[in-house]
């Protein structure tokens, strides 16, 4: 930082600071401190290995640490040793200092048993058919009395998107969500070991005697991983078809009044909601299988068209295409080895591994 006696011609001290953004103050203090000591006498500014007159000796730092490693204090921050200390009348050294001895021996931080991370397997569900794979969840529908909703149980087949049972009760619980399952599983003559049925961790998903039931139906349960809003993507999109529906209500008037409505909104999104995600297909037409009769009349059109005004296609004849022969919830990535001990994996994830495998 010392800048030359001898500066250039109509150089000054001021505007050589200047074009080298250094401080007046600074240069004239270092020109001082060097014209003192001398250039190689420099003090060492280093404190890293310099005692402090003041610091805890070894034995004062021995006993600081071992109180606070203490069994009665161990578990303690050491803000709540200091103070309960000097309630005893005994003073050891101050907080930063407990703190400072504490760090230097890596014991800094939460210092009770803590649980290891834990590390919940990604469910990975794959349906090739509809009644393969069921997805359901529920969802609150606010009424006009303040703090009061009714729950809205919906379950629909991966597949094809459709809702093959639904229900609205005044109250949440196990028991229903038990029978609703049940019925849907008569209505639809599941077989055992046929169906997977994927939901969050909600309490009635998790209730003993709802997993009973599936245990005694033979149905595969698949739980999405907690604390994770992305594993029952089919559902939430489904709630949210629903609460974006031109006439859903901002708040119901009373059970009759949703009960009504949501009889009206299921009817139409199983045979009139034209599916995105199935090529304009309704969810009715995949789960019955109707849609192959449906995309023949659509090509029959479109050949038509064709024909008539060929100029305005510029890709060709079109195609109608067809829904997605596979369905999954978080896919196996196709450069990674499938595992067939993620959670929730079903028989046709399981045959695609082997088929992989060979």
């Amino acid at each position: 930082m010392m800048i030359a006696e001898s500066l250039p011609s109509g150089m000054t001290e001021r505007l050589a600071c200047k074009v080298l953004n250094l401080c007046r103050n600074t240069v004239r203090s270092a020109r001082r401190r060097l014209s003192f000591i001398g250039p190689r006498e420099l003090p060492s500014r280093c404190r890293k290995d310099a005692r402090q007159p003041k610091a805890l000796n070894a034995h004062e730092q021995r006993q600081v640490l071992e109180v606070l490693n203490d069994e009665s204090y161990c578990n303690q921050p050491p803000m709540q040793v200091y103070h309960n200390l000097l309630q005893q009348g005994r003073y050891l050294c101050s907080v930063s200092t407990m703190h400072r001895l504490l760090r230097k021996q890596n014991l800094q931080g939460e210092r009770r048993a803590q649980r290891a991370p834990q590390s919940n397997l990604m469910p990975r569900l794959l349906a090739t058919a509809p009644n393969q794979v069921w997805t359901w969840d529920i969802a609150k529908l606010p009424t006009r009395k303040r703090g009061e909703y009714l729950s809205l149980y919906v379950i629909m087949d991966l597949f094809s998107r459709y809702i093959v049972a639904w229900m609205l009760s005044r109250k949440e619980n196990s028991a229903l969500s038990s029978q609703l399952i049940d019925e849907a599983a008569q209505r639809y003559d599941i077989l055992p070991g046929q169906l997977t049925l994927h939901q969050d961790r909600g309490v009635p998903m998790t209730a003993h005697c709802y997993l009973d039931l599936l245990c005694e139906l033979a149905i595969t349960a698949s739980h999405s991983r907690p604390r994770v809003s992305n594993d029952n993507p089919m559902s939430e999109a489904q709630f949210k078809t629903l609460k974006y529906q031109p006439d859903y209500p901002r708040r119901f008037d009373n059970y009759d009044h949703a009960m009504r409505w949501c009889n009206d909104y299921v009817e139409w999104y199983n045979h009139e909601h034209h599916h995105s995600s199935l090529e304009g297909f309704t969810p009715e037409q995949v789960f019955t299988g109707r849609h192959l009769d449906v995309a023949q009349v659509r090509q029959a059109a479109l050949d038509e068209a064709f024909t008539m005004h060929p100029e305005r296609f510029s890709r060709g004849r079109p195609l109608v295409k067809l829904p997605p022969q596979e369905v999954a919830i978080n896919p196996i990535p196709d450069d990674a080895e499938p595992s067939v001990t993620e959670q929730g994996v079903n028989f046709p994830t399981l045959q695609r591994a082997i088929l992989k495998a060979i």
